[in-house]
């Protein structure tokens, strides 16, 4: 080797050395580690040197549910021409077990054949842990808490043939009050969805008018006290969005009702279409929002004023629209309100 080429490999190895939570590694041959970056330690809990020297053992720290198939991912590495990716779990010396998510690649000579492997090994422990807290939290909000509430809402509507006229007003209030329990929860649902998919959430063509449609329907039956207004018609378009679409105009108009102290809550909703994009406007005769919170109100855990809500309603919006590639802003109504202006990408 060139001693340009060979003080490149080193420099190019004494930065990988410096790489937190990240092992990266150089097979020549099946089962012959040439180089393990320093980084190998912190996660497999031995020296980087000694897994050359002693690949058995390195190779025992794998978890033994994973063994086979780690070991049988890396000789295919040696034969195959295509990146690969797996995950899996090292037992380290003192017991405790890491996840790690290893990409291999191998590379060729002057022909076709796989001359050396490279491997990068991430530690993804804290990222595992924190994803099967969340899938727990949502299986308790989806299961447990949803339908605790569902069978209380049974109950409630079983006493409305049977309470006097001072107790109408207390039902409705309990009614309303479960009801907005359970669209919390799918609310709830839906934003741990978005945290722990294993891959960005792909787009395709959606109908916005049955979609938008539907959504004030439901809304109309969950807020009767409410008047929700049309204005105009809505396109016969499809956006570029995906099955959470609905979630987006969901939180929107939820949020123009629970968010308004109007005597009689009502809601706009108009569209304006321009080339090659749509804007659905949702505007409410409430509070309206003060200036110095317009900037932070899709803040995560953010809450509106007087709300009653987890504050991750508008957020899920804010995400899934970024996702969509489109975007939402706000301005103030007249005389008193909000305006919230959806823009979507359209299918042309």
């Amino acid at each position: 080797m060139a001693e340009g080429q060979l003080s490149q490999r080193e420099d190019f190895r004494s930065l990988v050395d410096h790489l937190d939570g990240v092992a990266v590694w150089v097979v020549t041959e099946p089962g012959e580690f040439e180089y393990i970056s320093s980084g190998f330690e912190e996660i497999w809990g031995i020296p980087a040197e000694a897994a050359i020297e002693d690949t058995a053992r390195m190779l025992d720290g794998i978890h033994p549910d994973d063994h086979d198939r780690v070991l049988a991912a890396m000789d295919e590495a040696a034969s195959e021409t295509t990146e690969q990716s797996y995950e899996n779990r090292v037992v380290r010396p003192d017991g405790t077990v890491r996840w790690v998510q290893t990409r291999q690649f191998p590379l060729g000579g002057d022909g076709e054949d796989v001359t050396q492997v490279i491997g990068v090994c991430t530690d993804i422990t804290e990222q595992k842990r924190r994803q099967e807290e969340l899938e727990a939290l949502n299986r308790v909000v989806r299961h447990d808490i949803r339908n605790d509430m569902q069978i209380i809402l049974a109950w409630a509507e079983m006493l409305e043939d049977r309470v006097d006229e001072t107790g109408e007003e207390y039902l409705r209030k309990i009614l309303a009050s479960g009801q907005h329990v359970v669209e919390l929860t799918e609310i709830a649902r839906e934003y741990l969805e978005t945290l722990t998919g294993d891959e960005e959430m792909s787009v395709k063509p959606v109908p916005l008018r049955s979609t938008l449609r539907n959504e004030l329907d439901r809304r109309r039956e969950s807020y009767p006290v409410a008047e929700f207004v049309v204005v105009g018609e809505i396109p016969d378009v499809e956006v570029l969005a995906n099955e959470m679409l609905p979630s987006v105009f969901r939180n929107l108009l939820n949020n123009a009702v629970q968010h308004n102290d109007a005597q009689a809550p009502v809601v706009e909703i108009a569209c304006e279409r321009e080339e090659g994009a749509v804007t659905v406007t949702v505007a409410d005769n409430g509070p309206g929002i003060p200036d110095e919170q317009k900037e932070t109100v899709f803040g995560k855990g953010q809450r509106g004023l007087g709300s009653q809500g987890t504050g991750i309603g508008l957020y899920l919006v804010w995400t899934l629209l970024e996702q969509y590639d489109g975007t939402v802003t706000i301005e103030d109504n007249e005389p008193t309100g909000a305006v919230f202006d959806v823009r979507l990408q359209t299918v042309e």
